[in-house]
């Protein structure tokens, strides 16, 4: 049987964007509160009870936010353009190996615009 675990976190953040649609506004330094979550599977491990600590997965994010938070997206090396896309690609990618390999999903919205964006990732095994 396969389990899935997640973990929440979000984060402030400002950034611009050239867009053909509410362009103006885009295109001024603008911010956002997103949210974030990512989803990873396996088995349960028979002596722990535990697809994996939850508290690793809790640090890994911890250092994923530290490098989002309160920051200009557009700054950020290795996000490229600010998008929900993007910030879903670079969450995935900044978990350690052992981390990314169980990643199912990273799931990242803005709620109070009623936005989101899901990346699917390779199944775990």
């Amino acid at each position: 049987m396969l389990f899935t675990i997640s973990q929440r976190f979000f984060f402030d953040a400002a950034h611009t964007l050239r867009r053909e649609i509410e362009a103006e506004g885009s295109r001024r330094v603008h911010g956002h509160t997103y949210h974030a979550e990512v989803f990873l599977a396996g088995p349960r491990d028979p002596a722990t009870g535990m697809v994996l600590d939850l508290g690793l997965l809790r640090q890994a994010l911890a250092e994923v936010r530290e490098r989002l938070d309160h920051h200009m997206l557009d700054e950020v090396p290795g996000l490229g353009v600010p998008t929900l896309e993007n910030l879903c690609l670079f969450i995935a990618e900044a978990l350690p190996a052992p981390l990314r390999e169980r990643a199912t999903r990273v799931h990242v919205w803005r709620e109070a615009l009623g936005d989101s964006c899901m990346l699917d990732c390779a199944p775990a095994p």
